[in-house]
């Protein structure tokens, strides 16, 4: 049995493009993608660390750093993830999968190892600390199958199916699959701490977070983050109007949480006028 990690990686993020080689610490030469890679690495539960990324000609970069960690680099489909990670599972000759992205610099290999066990001791299809939402955002870990994974890979038709590798399990058709959600323990139980990279806020944040904890344990771990901020709540201010991208069942969703954010960036002129034109068309 062989369970390699999948992290996907690019530069071409639409919010903060080339974030993954953003230098965390700030000035250290060391990028975003490295610290993922060498905290994932620490799993004691992962055979081999994968890095997935695209064929566009910029993401070489990321083939750059893969070789320099010394771990291995498939390209695919910049756009279709999920095919990535099929065919990236399938020529490593994966039977688990861990799902992991390059933007979460503080992903925490013993919460990895405690899904990974879970995953196992259920006997789940999938299983995941992001269903419901408990622990800090930044240390997102999915484990499947291959069989589910390929499952997904052929029956997918839906674009967030494909932009995002799980959707069709636990969204689409959860009722094919035995699906297993992690909770966090009580004393990880702060879904208000975000400590994952979309945008210059959030990367200010990690910046504050790596300074503070990085000189001294330099592989921190869940427990170091939510002392720090319990020790210096100010850090939630940081980020703390950063939305987190997220998939929407219909345009009603959508529109109602566009219209949550215009109030939330207090465009209260925008938002009348936006709630006045929903209203028009029966949302």
């Amino acid at each position: 049995m062989s369970t390699g990690a999948i992290i996907q990686a690019r530069t071409s993020s639409t919010r903060l493009p080339r974030k993954v080689l953003k230098e965390l610490p700030y000035g250290s030469g060391i990028t975003v993608l490295q610290q993922v890679i060498r905290r994932v690495r620490r799993s004691a539960g992962i055979d081999k660390v994968i890095i997935a990324t695209t064929t566009d000609p910029d993401d070489d970069k990321i083939v750059t750093i893969a070789q320099k960690e010394g771990v291995p680099c498939f390209r695919g489909s910049k756009e279709n993830v999920l095919e990535r990670y099929f065919l990236a599972a399938r020529e490593h000759q994966l039977d688990t999968i861990v799902r992991v992205t390059s933007d979460c610099p503080c992903v925490d290999a013993s919460i990895i190892d405690s899904i990974i066990s879970q995953h196992f001791d259920s006997g789940a299809d999938y299983s995941s600390n992001v269903l419901v939402r408990s622990f800090p955002y930044g240390v997102d870990t999915e484990v499947l199958s291959f069989a589910a994974l390929e499952a997904a890979h052929k029956g997918a038709t839906r674009d967030y199916e494909r932009e995002h590798v799980c959707p069709f399990i636990y969204k689409s058709h959860p009722e094919k699959f035995k699906i297993l959600s992690v909770v966090a323990p009580q004393e990880l139980h702060r879904p208000d701490i975000r400590v994952t990279l979309d945008t210059e806020e959030d990367y200010a944040l990690l910046c504050v977070v790596y300074e503070y904890i990085y000189p001294t344990r330099n592989l921190f771990d869940l427990e170091d983050v939510v002392q720090l901020y319990q020790e210096k709540p100010w850090l939630a201010i940081i980020n703390g109007k950063v939305a987190q991208k997220k998939m929407y069942d219909s345009l009603e969703e959508e529109l109602k949480d566009a219209l949550r954010m215009l109030d939330l960036w207090d465009l209260k002129g925008a938002s009348a006028y936006f709630a006045q034109g929903l209203q028009g068309v029966g949302v």
